[in-house]
């Protein structure tokens, strides 16, 4: 099986839609990527293709990370989707390294997930406490992760982790 990554294309916004409800078994998360995308809160949208077929989809969008002295902006990973045929094949991980390849390259200082504790270490994340750094929802300690792009950006911020509001407001 041979995948290839992109960026998303205006023709794919119907196929991405359903790519996340398939893969999430409802459409909280397709309804949050459409709402994100008309309000201009998307940083990066990637696609996995097989043979010219969406199989799969990431989202970045803006958060900011703040502490008493300074503010800066990074990236939150979420949603990602892909359709279950497909798997347990490696789409995910390519996704997230194609993506975090990506935002490094833009001089992103960090990424944020809010997912399995088993699963995004591999890429590099790590706890987020680790640095200080607190979702602005109430999680499991492990769950909320940061990956550091960019040490010498993220070394004097800790505190809160604020990701866009459609994020507390899609349902």
């Amino acid at each position: 099986m041979l995948i290839d990554i992109r960026e998303e294309r205006p023709e794919d916004i119907s196929t991405i839609r359903s790519v996340n409800v398939e893969a999430c078994g409802r459409a909280q998360e397709a309804n949050l990527v459409e709402t994100l995308r008309t309000n201009g809160g998307i940083l990066l949208s990637l696609v996995a293709t097989n043979q010219d077929q969406i199989v799969g989809h990431i989202l970045y969008s803006s958060v900011t990370a703040a502490s008493s002295e300074k503010q800066i902006a990074g990236a939150g990973l979420g949603p990602m989707a892909v359709r279950p045929a497909y798997q347990r094949r490696g789409i995910g991980s390519k996704l997230i390294e194609f993506g975090t390849a990506r935002l490094r390259e833009e001089g992103c200082p960090f990424i944020v997930v809010l997912g399995h504790a088993d699963y995004y270490p591999r890429f590099g994340f790590r706890p987020a406490s680790e640095y200080g750094l607190k979702c602005e929802w109430i999680v499991p300690h492990n769950a909320f992760m940061v990956l550091v792009l960019d040490e010498a950006m993220i070394r004097d911020v800790s505190g809160l982790v604020e990701y866009r509001a459609e994020f507390s407001s899609v349902v």
